[in-house]
């Protein structure tokens, strides 16, 4: 068994991504593939069973064709709902692939809080969907970059990870686009939680700055970029982020996230 540990290790230091295969292999030893909401078995090494994947409720039209705010009601037009009205965001538009939903709100906080790793690829996955979108068409046409979201070092420091990061990767090798740590955070902020959209956006004001990686990215392909998060409340954060893209010299930018809040 030792000689099989070595072999493995082997292998994983030549190959990153092996590397990387051979850890989600371990997490699966330590997360028993069950589902995550009902806790029946599961033989795919998922962490949704299909029934329950099935039930998450999707963004479907009518909804804000700009924040993504689902709409209860008869509306065939396309349409900008009344918060959106008198905003300016720096981003085209934000689309998520599930609306609120205390199961799939349970599923991030266990990922993001509770360090449950092996969430990431249901999570990708699921906000794969929104690229069904017509109106993301051309960013897949055109190969615009993945850019998620960033953390501060303190923070990253005591979670260890980057949510929105790992979504990414799981988008990246679904939908064949690039991901590139474009943003950096450079200030640490509070937590947003229990703020207003007005505290939200001053709590941010110059947390964010481009990264080497990204400004590169402007000399090679300026079109666009797709900004990727877990969730989208008010808009503050990835506005923000929209923000410093586009004066770095973005053409356009557009929001992908798991759930609208």
């Amino acid at each position: 068994m030792a000689e099989n540990l070595v072999e493995m290790w082997a292998v994983a230091i030549i190959s990153p991504l092996k590397m990387r295969g051979w850890l989600e292999r371990s997490l699966d030893l330590l997360y028993p593939p069950i589902c995550t909401l009902c806790r029946v078995n599961l033989m795919d090494g998922g962490a949704l069973c299909s029934p329950c994947e099935q039930d998450l409720p999707r963004l479907k039209p009518p909804f804000c064709q700009r924040c993504g705010e689902a709409f209860q009601g008869q509306i065939e037009d396309e349409f900008v709902c009344p918060n959106c009205h008198d905003l300016k965001f720096a981003f085209e538009f934000a689309r998520s692939a599930l609306i609120r939903d205390e199961r799939t709100l349970e599923m991030i906080h266990r990922f993001k809080y509770g360090r449950e790793l092996h969430l990431a690829k249901d999570l990708g996955r699921l906000a794969s969907e929104s690229f069904a979108d017509p109106r993301l068409a051309f960013a897949l046409a055109d190969q615009w970059p993945l850019v998620p979201v960033p953390l501060h070092r303190k923070r990253l420091q005591h979670r260890h990870f980057n949510q929105a990061e790992e979504i990414c990767r799981v988008l990246a090798r679904r939908t064949g686009l690039q991901q590139i740590k474009a943003l950096k955070r450079i200030r640490a902020t509070e937590h947003q939680t229990r703020l207003s959209r007005t505290q939200r956006m001053e709590n941010l004001r110059g947390a964010f700055a481009m990264t080497r990686a990204g400004r590169r990215q402007i000399g090679k392909s300026p079109a666009g970029v797709v900004l990727v998060d877990d969730v989208f409340t008010t808009g503050s954060t990835v506005g923000e982020c929209a923000k410093i893209l586009r004066r770095a010299g973005f053409q356009r930018v557009v929001v992908i996230t798991v759930m609208r809040g």
